[in-house]
């Protein structure tokens, strides 16, 4: 594994727990009441979770079946994940 690649995808894991910390905290501000929540936000909440993973493990096979190294087959992987999070972060921040 070469070093930039390492680099950039321990990044790319490092923001996207930072944005899923500000999306977990957003949404139990919501639900406290102590900010205003979207109607629904719970349910959404729940229900996104299956159709990222299953976009996660699709990419990360399709890398894997494409004989791609390591950590592109990770890269693959957190992209969808990591697309939702920020998604959800912007949402949740208007």
């Amino acid at each position: 594994m070469y070093l930039p690649a390492l680099l950039k995808l321990q990044t790319d894991m490092a923001l996207m727990a930072l944005n899923a910390q500000t999306v977990i905290t957003l949404r139990l501000l919501g639900m406290s009441g102590a900010i205003p929540a979207r109607r629904g936000e719970n349910a959404r909440m729940v229900s996104e979770k299956q159709k990222a993973l299953i976009d996660a493990w699709g990419a990360g096979a399709k890398a894997a079946l494409s004989g791609r190294p390591a950590h592109d087959i990770v890269a693959a992987s957190i992209k969808p994940l990591s697309r939702k999070v920020r998604a959800n972060r912007r949402r949740l921040l208007k």
